[in-house]
């Protein structure tokens, strides 16, 4: 099975095995892997994948009724849209951040809590590429599950190792590059966090409210991180008519907040802390002093 970093054919045109996209009249949109023989079937009629299979990307094709559908290559958005879920996944705006946030490429070997439904996952896996990995801690099984599913439906299970257990009795892994964490308390596992992470490598978490965000920081400054960073993403689309551009009417705004960090050591610590910390108020000039 082609897996999803492989779905662009080197070729213009579409391939057996590679995963495609169609995109009907009402921008309904239909994700599929190209199979001999295979068929989709729509509200609006069957398309058989023999027949889109070496046209070119973008081409418009019919079913069997002569609905019009658009073909094209699926982004990584496109799949992670698609993807079964039971839990509410990280929004692509969030994700996105995450991965230049945390330097997340080729190569690096990342550690997420929990899996969930498996979207950060597919694009950890995605990013990290055939010689990186991706190691997955949850603690409930069913979630783990559907998270296997999907990246397996991705063809990049031999990218993730799924490991079923509580991330309080800590990771196995040591010297990892990235690790991020979503759950309802990450405050309460910065210390596995350091023990697993390489000397200065990239923490990341998401967290809804600021009474949460306000634990983790006073966690992160026990365990001596610093360059902590926290902020939110916010999207806004425009309605894409030259005529008449402006801003849609809906705004993805507040979906989480993002908290970055560095495990450093304890001397550069208390250093990077006494820059960011005030100065220390003049003392009060003394009666007679004369002020240049």
């Amino acid at each position: 099975m082609m897996n999803l970093s492989d779905s662009t054919p080197t070729t213009c045109n579409a391939a057996a095995g590679y995963l495609a996209q169609l995109i009907s009249a009402t921008n309904k949109r239909f994700l599929l892997r190209l199979e001999a023989g295979g068929e989709l079937h729509t509200h609006r009629g069957i398309l058989k994948h023999d027949d889109l299979v070496g046209l070119p990307w973008g081409s418009r094709v019919y079913s069997h009724l002569g609905s019009p559908f658009t073909l094209l290559q699926p982004s990584l958005l496109d799949v992670l849209q698609e993807m079964k879920r039971n839990t509410q996944i990280m929004y692509a705006k969030d994700i996105g951040f995450v991965m230049m946030m945390m330097d997340i490429h080729p190569g690096k070997h990342v550690i997420e809590a929990g899996s969930g439904s498996g979207a950060l996952t597919t694009a950890l896996a995605f990013m990290v590429g055939e010689k990186g990995h991706v190691t997955s801690y949850e603690v409930r099984a069913e979630m783990q599950k559907l998270a296997a599913k999907n990246i397996a439906r991705m063809g990049m299970s031999e990218r993730v190792t799924f490991k079923l257990g509580d991330i309080e009795n800590g990771f196995e892994e040591r010297g990892v590059d990235a690790l991020f964490l979503d759950v309802p308390n990450p405050y309460d596992y910065i210390a596995q966090v350091r023990a697993a992470l390489k000397p200065g490598g990239f923490f990341g978490c998401i967290l809804p409210t600021t009474n949460q965000v306000q634990l983790l920081l006073m966690a992160l400054h026990r365990e001596k991180f610093a360059f902590v960073e926290v902020c939110e993403v916010m999207l806004r689309y425009y309605k894409a008519n030259p005529q008449r551009l402006r801003p849609t009417d809906r705004m993805v705004a507040h979906t989480g907040f993002l908290i970055f960090a560095r495990p450093v050591t304890a001397e550069a610590f208390e250093e990077e802390k006494a820059e960011k910390e005030p100065a220390a108020p003049a003392e009060a000039a003394e009666e007679g002093d004369v002020k240049e």
